[in-house]
């Protein structure tokens, strides 16, 4: 059986260098409060708030290291919430996307671009795509054994040396299936 652990991933948000010293202040740097399922990530100590055309979060994880593009990633009753109609994109892929208000505690910046509601995936590093047999980008149908467990179609799969085995799934999803951080998924094509 090809089973893979489930990360729920609630609202969060990555910041570019430029864009953190913008809103901590200049030569500000992310600390660490608890590291991700991903080989070098985690979860800073760090949040902001974001603001939409119609409503606003406040206390937003910032997820380090800083990246070269600030991106937002939303679940879609989050995007409702907020006033914006981002689409379901891979991580990184933000062209063409709303754009969002962001405040920290030494300023405010806007993008132009950089909301998604990020497509479902599973990390897989190089080895484990091996012995499940799967290849980058190939399309996965999953089943999540929550209290009302449902199977996903067009699950994402990343490969790389870079990453550890863990299937992301929004908050929303989540909730449809009465599934949490920890739960195992199966893989079933």
């Amino acid at each position: 059986m090809k089973t893979v652990p489930v990360g729920v991933s609630a609202r969060h948000i990555h910041l570019s260098q430029e864009h953190v010293e913008l809103l901590f202040g200049a030569g500000y740097q992310l600390t660490e409060f608890k590291p991700l399922s991903q080989p070098g990530q985690y979860a800073a100590n760090e949040q902001v708030a974001v603001i939409g055309p119609k409503g606003s979060f406040g206390k937003v994880r910032i997820l380090g290291p800083a990246r070269k593009r600030t991106q937002l990633e939303v679940s879609r009753t989050d995007a409702f919430s907020l006033g914006i109609n981002p689409p379901v994109r891979e991580s990184g892929n933000i062209e063409g996307t709303p754009g969002i208000t962001i405040q920290g505690p030494a300023g405010e910046v806007v993008i132009e671009e950089g909301v998604i509601v990020a497509a479902r995936h599973i990390h897989f590093h190089t080895s484990d795509a091996e012995r499940f047999g799967i290849k980058d980008k190939q399309l996965l149908k999953v089943k999540l054994e929550g209290e009302r467990g449902l199977i996903l179609d067009n699950v994402i799969a990343r490969v790389s040396e870079d990453f550890a085995l863990d299937m992301h799934i929004d908050t929303d999803e989540a909730n449809a299936a009465g599934a949490k951080t920890g739960d195992t998924a199966t893989i079933i094509d």
